[in-house]
């Protein structure tokens, strides 16, 4: 188990490693790894639609009631690659790239309003009437108003170390509001982002910094470095939220609900799931420990079977 930084020694080593970076001083790259083996390893081709004004990538497998997935803020689709297969085996599965993330578009006014529109449109062009949801972090804020707003559609709803009470700018972790703050101009300006940030921030995420191998680094940086993609994601995270109280969505959710969360998140600590289960009707926690930020990436196991158990009921 490592030690994890305070937020102000994370904000000045990350803005350190901006520095060197825009410099030109970069950690050590391997060979180059194609971030999308996983899929064809699993027998997985990606799809695309148009949802909107944004083109979507989507994976869709298995058959049985529908789960969409829905991955967090700097992630994309891989993040459910463990998930995926076994919870094939008894749901129809679809797994997007949000917009501005992943294989999807890269609008440059991106906001937080066009996220939940893609989750609704992806599932209406694919005929899903009802379906479950998955959301982790961002992807968890996404997902719960899509069940508050749509709660004839939503059948379950789980939501992974979710985000939604911290999106005041002071509340969101450290490495964020570098990106959101002027030195994210520079990281926006540089040819691609600074593999060292991506290091780094996988480094926060993960209770277990064995997990942050090569192979993972670059399945986050390569879509990191398509044009347009640092544009979006700083827009996002300087564009308005959510028109009332992160709460008042959470409080009209009618889907059972199951919080999954690791129990030593550094970036949404452990007491905000406590937040979630007050406002949602009927909603348990499970703890997953020891266990960082990304519970479908480091204990895979436990999220499957948790999976599995809630999807069932």
């Amino acid at each position: 188990m490592s030690l994890r930084p305070t937020r102000r020694r994370i904000a000045t080593a990350a803005a350190a490693m901006l520095a060197l970076s825009s410099a030109g001083v970069w950690l050590a790259s391997p060979a180059p790894i194609s971030p999308d083996t996983w899929m064809s390893a699993a027998g997985l081709a990606p799809l695309r639609t148009r949802v909107g004004a944004d083109e979507i990538r989507y994976v869709r497998v298995g058959s049985g009631p529908p789960v969409i997935l829905v991955h967090g803020f700097g992630s994309s689709l891989y993040t459910w690659k463990d998930v995926i297969p076994d919870l094939a085996l008894r749901h129809e599965v679809v797994a997007l790239d949000l917009p501005g993330f992943g294989g999807s578009s890269q609008p440059a006014a991106l906001d937080f309003a066009r996220l939940p529109a893609a989750v609704t449109g992806l599932a209406d062009q694919l005929g899903f009437d009802r379906f479950a949801l998955v959301g982790h972090s961002l992807g968890g804020a996404t997902s719960t108003l899509v069940a508050a707003r749509h709660p004839e559609r939503v059948t379950r709803l789980v939501l992974v170390d979710a985000a939604g009470y911290n999106f005041e700018p002071h509340e969101r972790p450290a490495l964020l509001r570098l990106i959101a703050s002027p030195a994210g101009a520079v990281i926006e300006a540089l040819p691609a982002p600074p593999r060292a940030l991506v290091w780094f921030g996988l480094r926060q995420v993960f209770e277990d910094d064995t997990k942050v191998d090569d192979a993972r680094v670059e399945a986050y940086l390569a879509p990191m470095t398509r044009p347009g993609a640092a544009a979006a994601a700083r827009a996002l995270l300087v564009s308005p939220r959510v028109d009332r109280e992160f709460s008042e969505f959470a409080r009209a959710v009618r889907a059972p609900t199951l919080v999954i969360w690791g129990r030593d998140d550094a970036w949404t600590p452990l007491a905000q799931a406590a937040l979630f289960a007050a406002d949602i009707a009927g909603a348990r926690v499970a703890v997953l420990g020891p266990c960082g930020h990304m519970p479908q990436e480091e204990r895979p196991a436990d999220v499957r079977r948790l999976l599995h158990d809630f999807l069932a009921g």
